[in-house]
């Protein structure tokens, strides 16, 4: 692989940057100042009051130095525009240079690099030093240290066709399109396309993560570009938009969490933010054109869908917290985020490794951008298997074109096929297994209660009879036994024990690393709680499957 590096569209979009840059600065300006987008001077107004209300309520150490002095200087031009009496034409003119300022500060923000020298240096270190930290914290002895009993593959399982999705790499472009619970879920995916042998993809790494310098420093050099979800404003999305179509319009393999965040709840994304999927279209419409001028055959775009599974979350307790307080509209208190605490993301990392837990990754059946699955030779399939020519769907009256409104509606039926395949391609893990049961049961014994009641539960409540406890685990089990053949749901092979083993191999997973216990059994043959919030936060992983009734 590492002949072929320099040929790669990630490294050639670092080496072209500028030429990039122009392109989506110009893409951009073009898509805010054209008639068809109403009024600038509203927009630049709405931006610049956004823009101020960020700095001033939620400032953080990354921020550039500048910001404040940039945006008062876009203040200052927006009141001298509107006090001069000019024509109307040279006004638009000087708002749509304005806007261009605007818009190229963004580019020139959100730009990844890639370097080649760093992205070796990781390949090789990051799976010596967990494999390292594996051997050491499995045996407990620091001795341990350079022993070569355990490979980091023994604890991180990936699942899927790997072999088409090896294939289709080499025919066209992929967009993954993985669940997110964790700051971590981006160093799984890349260590997963490592393993399975595919080149490193364009990612959109949240600015909060260059909070922590070192993480920083490595993310900024393989192929992350910045993504600020705090700015809201037309700019910002919009120069994010033509951003994801150039990388995707030059070949570049990209990374998008289409849940746009991590789950909050600890639930499976049910819906998805569809901006940058739909930037697939135009690129997919793109390569057509290009395929009629150059008489060649067309590229395509495939579509990944990956479902992570851990059995505990590192951000799992400031997560659910942040989720109960967006929807009771409740006074929680929000811890910092774990992931920004070096301590924090170790002691995970230790736990995970010393106990024997383990992480699944399961690739979905690749699909066209239409939702359609792919054969070996990247051409789309019908549900009766029948070959479908996509190129037909970009058309309109004769003319391969975009029309928003049509592209608009094919890219929500992409998003409800990746949602199909989450739910697919989830797979059962005994802690979540257990929590949901768990929760499920003092839902229905205090069913006149709402949810926030019920986490307020005093512990005497909380009890739950081990023998009825075991015999809903069961009931549930044998129902997911049957999704699994109807191919709706993955289970974990551990899950295909005996009941009393599955529940003891979920609780001592569930007590790994949150300080307060998720859920216990006791002396008295009973099942506890000391953490309501998070056992819910666990539960929500089995919801959409309809298997309340069996508890």
């Amino acid at each position: 692989m590492n002949k072929d590096i320099k040929n790669w569209a990630i490294v050639k979009i670092t080496e072209d940057k500028e030429a990039f840059l122009k392109n989506v600065i110009a893409d951009t300006t073009q898509q805010l100042t054209s008639e068809k987008n109403g009024n600038l001077s509203e927009e630049l107004a709405k931006a610049l009051y956004l823009e101020q209300l960020r700095l001033t309520e939620n400032p953080w150490k990354v921020d550039s130095p500048n910001e404040k002095p940039y945006w008062q200087k876009i203040k200052k031009l927006l009141i001298k525009l509107s006090a001069e009496k000019t024509n109307s034409a040279k006004k638009k003119k000087h708002e749509e240079e304005i806007a261009k300022n605007i818009i190229s500060r963004y580019a020139h923000e959100i730009i990844g690099h890639f370097s080649i020298p760093t992205y070796k240096f990781a390949k090789i270190a990051a799976p010596f030093l967990f494999s390292r930290l594996l051997n050491t914290a499995s045996s407990k002895n620091f001795s341990r240290f350079f022993g070569g009993k355990y490979q980091l593959k023994d604890r991180i399982h990936i699942k899927g066709n790997i072999d088409l999705i090896r294939t289709l790499e080499k025919q066209g472009t992929l967009i993954l399109v993985p669940t997110h619970f964790s700051n971590l879920d981006s160093f799984l995916v890349g260590y997963a396309l490592s393993e399975i042998g595919l080149p490193p993809f364009a990612y959109g790494a949240g600015l909060n993560l260059y909070n922590n310098r070192l993480v920083g420093f490595f993310i900024n050099r393989l192929g992350a570009y910045k993504v600020d979800r705090r700015k809201k404003n037309t700019f910002y999305l919009e120069t994010l938009k033509s951003y994801s179509r150039e990388t995707l319009k030059r070949g570049c393999h990209t990374l998008f969490f289409p849940g746009g965040t991590r789950s909050r709840s600890g639930g499976l994304e049910s819906k998805i933010k569809l901006g940058l999927l739909g930037t697939a279209f135009d690129a997919q419409l793109d390569y057509f054109k290009k395929s009629k001028e150059n008489n060649t055959k067309p590229k395509k775009i495939f579509v990944l869908p990956l479902v992570i599974c851990y059995h505990f979350v590192l951000e799992g307790d400031s997560l659910i917290k942040q989720h109960l307080t967006q929807t009771g509209k409740e006074k929680y208190y929000i811890e910092k985020d774990q992931f920004s605490s070096w301590y924090k993301i170790l002691k995970f990392v230790w736990n995970f490794f010393s106990k024997g837990t383990r992480i699944t990754l399961s690739f979905g059946q690749p699909m066209d951008i239409f939702g359609n699955t792919v054969n070996l030779e990247g051409e789309s399939l019908d549900k009766s298997g029948k070959k479908v020519d996509i190129e037909k769907y970009f058309y309109s009256k004769g003319e391969l074109c975009s029309i928003p409104q049509r592209d608009n509606e094919y890219t929500k039926l992409l998003g409800k096929e990746i949602i199909k395949a989450y739910y697919k391609e989830n797979t059962v893990l005994s802690s979540h297994l257990i929590a949901y049961v768990a929760f499920e049961m003092l839902l229905k014994r205090f069913s006149k209660l709402d949810l926030y009641d019920v986490l307020r539960l005093p512990e005497d409540d909380i009890s739950l009879s081990y023998p009825e406890f075991e015999s809903s685990v069961q009931k549930v089990l044998n129902r997911i036994y049957l999704l699994e053949k109807e191919d709706k749901i993955k289970v974990a092979n551990h899950c295909k024990k005996d009941t009393d083993a599955i529940i003891r191999h979920g609780l001592r997973n569930l007590g790994v690393y949150h300080p307060k216990r998720v859920l216990y059994k006791t002396e008295n043959n009973t099942v506890m709680s000391d953490d309501l919030n998070l056992l819910y936060f666990y539960h929500n992983r089995m919801e959409g499957y309809g298997l309340k009734k069996y508890i």
